[in-house]
């Protein structure tokens, strides 16, 4: 049972991610998971196109993750955070490997998930109303269900190979090393990695200093910060949101040239050591599509000695307005006998980067200190925290204060960031705590009482990691239910009986003003005697917008679906709303049509609760 290596596709990606942390990091007694020490070790997890709600990945367990390109279901690629979202919380030993596979889906990786394979009905997951450059079923770039299952076999094996196995020689498939695997063909598949042999070199954040370019935020609305605009077409694996913009600690650097020969120049807040790295590695994103952006290394030690490095040449993924091609190229260039004897390799101070090419961008993710090889991992001695949730009850007035359970357990000391969003501005409080098992983490949550009817509040708490600390549930706070009786709903008519050509009209009446809105659906129901009014009968425009059915095949109102009924809303701090079903006027001589609806007004669990009854006669105009 040492040799486990978990394989897991879409959210069980992330469940794998959660068994291997669970398997060192033991959770609470209150919640499921294994009791006591476990008799396994699970060596690697291999997590394909997967989810990463809580973006607190596992960082002592080495990992692979294939991100498909053409991914329609998790788009936002935001499996690239069980790399990105290791750095700097452990000790970094562990490999967690991307692996960008251009053309692949979300689906085809299981069989039972592709068309012509599977039992159950299935789809292709990437859908588009035009035709898209890069994803598109046809395109010279999208792979065909069988070459992306071959793909993701090879890539998955290599996963086992090295993990399992130990064999170092099938690292360089995985680390970014350049290196592809001809079995895999015609899958084009890339990768960059942190972890393993690779020391910090450069990690962006508000403490890094830059001259010639900026500090970017990789999640924020504000195009100033933002490394992406929101608008920008397309987007990147690596800004993928969480719950929350902005988001601090997530940063990259940005530059932008309209003439070759401008340094940029990155320096942490305090010099770094490469002096057992073999090479620079940087991870250096470029524009989808782009070819050939040049750039001249270089790093200055803290006496201000320089030496330059070398140049790279990177290329952008293919990419389109639907995919999330703004993805890192790994690039290394040599720290050469000649560098080493220029340069005080503990105290590097800067790492300058000079364009070569005559205008572009690029985004710095991360510079490391590189040497080849696989260290074995020994977990970190680490404290995990677990946020849960309490239930109150709201009450009539003022506000009361209340704890947030929180659950340190593990070993040492760490630091997780909190953050509480505010349910009625929006605005998001974040504070960074140092956590240790047994001490009290304090964090406290006001619930506001009143006497107005409204749905049940969440008011949250979330947590993730910063360092040295590992984060297991990472959402909880405090659920406080509404104790107040809802109002009164009647449906008074407003026309109820009117001519073909004409609206039949009704008035949803609350008895008080409420701070949600108060939602319904009139559902049709047989009539209790006589012709009923059929989908020929009203206005064919309406039919498909507000009930999403066609007039044909004729067919009463009350056979439609059971979901189809019409919505109705009364706005919060409001009193009414009307619905109206338009009539359609023709020249056939008929008797009088009428139609019969109930009222189902939704309670604070979106359960719905039946109201009152009405009817409508519609009479003929010829």
């Amino acid at each position: 049972p040492s040799r486990v290596l978990l394989v897991g596709h879409s959210r069980g990606g992330e469940g794998v991610d959660r068994a291997a942390l669970d398997s060192l990091y033991r959770p609470p007694a209150a919640q499921d998971g294994h009791r006591g020490p476990v008799r396994w070790k699970i060596r690697g997890n291999v997590l394909i196109g997967p989810t990463l709600f809580s973006q607190n990945p596992a960082p002592d367990v080495p990992s692979v993750t294939i991100l498909p390109g053409c991914d329609g279901d998790v788009s936002d690629l935001q499996g690239e955070l069980y790399a990105d979202g290791t750095r700097g919380v452990s000790r970094g030993t562990a490999l967690h490997s991307a692996v960008y596979m251009v053309g692949a889906n979300h689906n085809f990786f299981n069989s039972e998930w592709t068309p012509g394979q599977s039992t159950a009905p299935s789809v292709d997951d990437f859908s588009s109303d035009a035709p898209d450059p890069v994803c598109s079923k046809g395109t010279r770039t999208r792979l065909t269900a069988s070459r992306q299952q071959t793909a993701g076999a090879v890539y998955t094996a290599a996963a086992a190979r090295l993990f399992v196995a130990g064999d170092d020689r099938v690292r360089p498939l995985l680390d970014g090393s350049g290196r592809r695997a001809p079995s895999a063909d015609p899958a084009r598949v890339l990768t960059h990695a942190v972890g393993a042999h690779r020391t910090q070199a450069l990690l962006p954040g508000p403490s890094t200093k830059v001259e010639g370019g900026r500090v970017c935020a990789q999640v924020a609305p504000d195009d100033a910060k933002a490394c992406l605009p929101p608008s920008t077409s397309g987007g990147s694996p690596h800004f993928a949101a969480w719950e929350f913009a902005p988001e601090p600690g997530r940063d990259a650097v940005a530059m932008r040239w309209s003439r070759a020969g401008t340094p940029v120049r990155v320096s942490p807040a305090r010099p770094v050591s490469l002096a057992g790295a073999k090479d620079l590695a940087l991870r250096v994103i470029v524009p989808p599509n782009t070819t050939g952006t040049r750039l001249d290394v270089a790093l200055v030690d803290a006496a201000g000695r320089r030496a330059k490095l070398g140049g790279v040449s990177v290329d952008g993924l293919p990419g389109s307005d639907r995919t999330a091609s703004y993805w890192g190229r790994e690039v290394r260039v040599p720290l050469s006998p000649t560098v080493r004897e220029k340069l005080d390799l503990k105290r590097v101070k800067t790492v300058e980067l000079t364009p070569r090419t005559r205008s572009g961008k690029v985004w710095l993710m991360d510079a490391w200190g590189w040497r080849p090889g696989t260290p074995s991992v020994r977990a970190a001695q680490l404290p995990r925290v677990d946020v849960g949730r309490i239930t109150v009850q709201e009450g009539d007035s003022g506000a009361r204060t209340y704890r947030v359970p929180v659950t340190v357990s593990g070993k040492g000391s760490g630091k997780v960031r909190v953050f509480l969003p505010d349910t009625e501005t929006g605005e998001v409080a974040h504070r960074t705590l140092t956590v240790r098992p047994g001490d009290r983490v304090d964090v406290p949550l006001k619930v506001r009482g009143d006497t107005r009817y409204n749905y049940d509040t969440e008011y949250d708490a979330l947590i993730k990691a910063v360092r040295g600390a590992v984060v297991g549930s990472y959402h909880g706070g405090v659920l406080a239910l509404n104790d107040d009786p809802a109002p009164k709903v009647t449906l008074e008519p407003v026309a109820d009986r009117v001519t073909e050509g004409k609206a039949l009209k009704w008035r949803m009446t609350l008895s008080e003003p409420v701070d949600v809105d108060m939602m319904a659906t009139l559902s049709f129901q047989p009539v209790d005697g006589g012709p009923e009014l059929t989908t020929l009968d009203v206005d064919p425009e309406w039919l498909e917008n507000e009930l999403g059915s066609e007039p044909r095949p004729e067919r009463p109102l009350s056979e439609l679906e059971q979901d189809q009924g019409l919505f109705v809303s009364v706005p919060a701090g409001e009193t009414t709303a009307d619905v109206s079903i338009p009539t359609r006027k023709d020249e056939l001589g008929e008797p009088e049509e009428s139609l019969k609806g109930r009222l189902f007004v939704y309670d604070t669990g979106w359960r719905p609760q039946p109201g009152p009854v009405v009817t409508g006669t519609v009479r003929d105009a010829s």
